[in-house]
């Protein structure tokens, strides 16, 4: 095991061993190579993204589908001494344009986005523009049970994926049936 990946286990979590399927996830990551991970409700899934976003250079972009949700991740990023924000909420575009630039400028580590705010022409362009480091989708089952009526900017992330081609995806879930994986 990497002693690297190990330090920040600790240093961030607090814990000296990773949970199972957690070291699997994040070794696909540093790999470079897309991966979903499923686990269940506590197993531990956005640290198998936030880990090694803090091992690679750049911004990791995180989707995910509820504001409630994001507060939570940014809150518990911001209380270990992880700059991160997102983007939720009504916003003008000047108000989103100044969001990005801090982003990118600021040494960010991790920005948080609804589907809807990914598929922004002035996001994906201010995106395209960044050093990403990682594609995160949280709750990525949405994309097959949300995303065919109630949210179809969930269908939408692949385009986000193709203008991100270079940088890893991982997409995290606790249910997934076989369709649904494959949806995924």
């Amino acid at each position: 095991m990497n002693a690297n990946v190990k330090n920040v286990l600790q240093t961030y979590w607090g814990a000296s061993d990773f949970r199972t399927g957690q070291y699997e996830a994040i070794s696909a990551v540093l790999d470079r190579r897309d991966c979903l991970v499923v686990l269940p409700t506590g197993g531990g899934k956005s640290l198998c993204y936030q880990l090694p976003a803090l091992l690679l250079p750049g911004i990791c972009v995180v989707i995910s589908p509820l504001i409630a949700l994001m507060r939570d991740q940014v809150e518990g990023l911001q209380k270990k001494g992880i700059r991160a924000m997102s983007l939720s909420g009504p916003m003008h575009e000047d108000e989103v344009v100044r969001a990005l630039d801090n982003c990118k400028f600021g040494n960010f580590k991790f920005l948080y986005l609804s589907p809807e705010r990914a598929q922004h022409p002035l996001v994906q362009a201010h995106l395209s523009k960044m050093q990403l480091s990682l594609l995160a989708i949280d709750e990525a089952h949405c994309i097959s049970e949300w995303g065919h009526n109630f949210r179809p900017a969930y269908r939408e992330i692949i385009s986000l994926k193709k203008l991100l081609a270079d940088i890893p995806t991982i997409a995290v879930t606790a249910t997934a049936t076989a369709t649904v994986r494959d949806d995924i």
